[in-house]
């Protein structure tokens, strides 16, 4: 009986508890679905969205570069001309249709953003998901930080503005307050600065795929700063995107417009070749880390790079005076770097032009040896280990003659301080091309430079012979931050040329914060600095590896290196030409490594 009793109160008893869990969960819900929409709701009367022509009128503001003692370096002007109002109308519809089919291909159709891109953004975090509506609104706000509240109130304002606007009106505030790249805001500036004519009917589908493309990152996709290969790359998936969404039936007939691009010569202005190299390399770091050069203009704000006035005046004066005297052809780079911080204190790109020297790849040629002997170092072996040097050497499918330059017996440490490149094909062997390849990354060399892989083949995968004698094209800039890890014991600091970003009361609201780590074995770095122990004029203690690259078959040069270090200091000189020819000094003297970049390197260090 007692059973029972007890089996009919839970029959009574359970209907009231599952009552009070539905009520529970009703509740629960509706505050799941109640309080967001609340909070949009009295966000959306509170917010507003700022007009174009206020937006327009507040990033008209000069961006300052300050050196790293808060010395004045250069100022970004914006150039008349470049903030000029284009109506809806006025914008060319070839060129509506492909920043559409780029930026937001369901923009005509959508409520301010598109669902479909946020929810794919946040599954694979891939992309921000914000189409031309929401990019308007964090331009126009000036905020583009990645946090739940600043997306909160993009999202706000976007549906709030496309309740408020027509589609036309939003696509004009828009396509007036983004950067095309080269100080410009709005697609006139950016035809005039690109293609030196105004915006009209007469544009192109490949000149408005091109400008289209440049919206994604102006301060990259420029050819004048990644090249055309890069350019083109970007362009074509344009093109592909105005095909693949039927503004095009195909692309038959469109070209990349390389040839009809200007200099940005003839659109910049108040700065020389050097300066503009400095920008261009500051601009995109900062984009990197979340500053374009319209959020710099928006907020008014300073930056403050690594650069030492003392030792840009220096690189200048080394380079130009030694260039000056060299044939009219010679070209030339040299960059400096702190090894215990990354920081770049020195950076000098050459004065010929556009073409930024110290940001472009030029074989190594024999100064690629060091990494060559720190990948034998880090698999056991010793300075004092001989190396062999034939005559002849058959590597990877391909045959090597070199004659002989290493003292017998010849040793690790001899073959670096000879430049001897035999004994390092030897080396190679036996550790293999990939440890090679891997002792150049740990020292600094990175894995690619505008999305083409370093030190591959033309396939980008393969590592051919050609590793082992400096035939893959590296950056001085890079090179110069691989040489630093090895004065610092191994431990690589990444090279950066902007240190902070402050606002118009000097507070810092960005800091460059990333730490050195211990990439090459201490007793490695140090084994290779003793091997190229070297001393300055001064009498100062150094390290130096001079080298050359050779002119394709031939035993002629054309590119030539300095490249070594003190304890505060690593610095890369490169010289070589526009076009890879010959380099031969006035009177057809072979030049060398240990020639003219070892006196610019040598005149530049003691002068630090």
């Amino acid at each position: 009986m007692e059973s029972d009793s007890e089996s009919d109160q839970t029959a009574v008893v359970r209907p009231g508890k599952w009552r009070r869990i539905r009520r529970i969960a009703y509740c629960a819900t509706g505050l799941a679905v109640g309080v967001p929409l609340i909070a949009f709701w009295i966000a959306y009367l509170l917010l507003d969205v700022r007009s174009p022509q206020d937006v327009l009128a507040s990033l008209d503001k000069t961006v300052v570069l300050k050196y790293a003692d808060g010395s004045d370096l250069l100022r970004i002007v914006p150039a008349g001309g470049d903030r000029r109002f284009v109506p809806f109308d006025q914008v060319p519809a070839k060129l509506r249709d492909a920043i559409v089919a780029t930026e937001d291909p369901t923009f005509w159709d959508n409520a301010g953003f598109d669902p479909t891109g946020i929810g794919r953004a946040f599954l694979t975090g891939v992309g921000g998901g914000s189409g031309i509506t929401q990019q308007y609104i964090k331009k126009s706000t000036g905020d583009e930080d990645s946090t739940l509240s600043r997306k909160m109130q993009e999202l706000v304002l976007a549906t709030k503005i496309t309740q408020q606007q027509s589609k036309e009106q939003i696509f004009e505030s828009y396509v007036n307050i983004i950067s095309f790249g080269r100080n410009t805001f709005g697609p006139a500036a950016a035809m005039n600065a690109f293609f030196g004519r105004p915006l009209d009917d007469s544009i192109t589908w490949s000149e408005a795929a091109f400008l289209a493309g440049m919206i994604q990152s102006p301060s990259v996709h420029d050819p004048a700063v990644s090249g055309d290969e890069h350019a083109a790359k970007r362009w074509r998936y344009v093109r592909d995107k105005l095909v693949e969404r039927g503004y095009l039936k195909n692309a038959d007939g469109m070209a990349y417009p390389g040839a009809e691009i200007k200099p940005p010569a003839e659109t910049r202005v108040s700065v020389n070749y050097d300066q503009y190299h400095l920008k261009q390399q500051a601009l995109a770091e900062l984009e990197e880390a979340g500053f374009p050069l319209s959020r710099l203009q928006q907020g008014n704000l300073t930056v403050q790079t690594t650069l030492d006035p003392k030792l840009q005046a220096a690189a200048h004066a080394s380079l130009d005076d030694r260039l000056k005297a060299a044939p009219a052809e010679f070209r030339g780079a040299l960059v400096a770097i702190d090894p215990a911080s990354g920081a770049v204190r020195a950076y000098d790109g050459g004065n010929n032009g556009v073409r930024d020297y110290a940001g472009t790849g030029h074989p190594l040629g024999s100064a690629f040896h060091p990494f060559t002997a720190a990948a034998g170092l880090a698999s056991g072996m010793r300075l004092t280990d001989r190396l062999d040097e034939p005559a002849r050497i058959e590597y990877l499918g391909e045959k090597f003659e070199y004659p002989a330059k290493c003292p017998q017996p010849c040793t690790v440490r001899s073959a670096l301080a000879s430049g001897a490149t035999t004994p390092f094909i030897s080396l190679a062997r036996k550790v293999g091309v990939d440890a090679v390849s891997a002792a150049a990354r740990s020292a600094g060399i990175p894995d690619e430079v505008d999305s083409t892989p370093t030190m591959r083949e033309k396939d980008g995968v393969t590592i051919g012979s050609g590793i082992v004698v400096g035939r893959y094209p590296l950056r001085p800039l890079d090179v110069a931050s691989a040489y630093a890890t090895f004065a610092a014991d191994g431990r690589h600091a990444p090279a950066h040329l902007v240190d902070k970003v402050l606002d118009q009361s000097g507070k810092v609201v960005w800091q460059y914060e990333k730490e050195p780590t211990a990439t090459v074995a201490p007793e490695v770095a140090r084994d290779v600095t003793e091997a190229l122990r070297t001393t300055l004029p001064d009498g100062g203690s150094a390290a130096l590896r001079t080298g050359e690259s050779e002119r394709g078959n031939s035993q002629d040069n054309q590119d030539a290196w300095a490249v070594g270090y003190t304890e505060k200091l690593a610095a890369s000189v490169w010289i070589g030409t526009d076009d890879d020819r010959k380099l031969v000094d006035g009177d057809g003297t072979k030049v060398t490594g240990s020639g003219l970049p070892a006196e610019i390197w040598r005149s530049f260090l003691v002068q630090r």
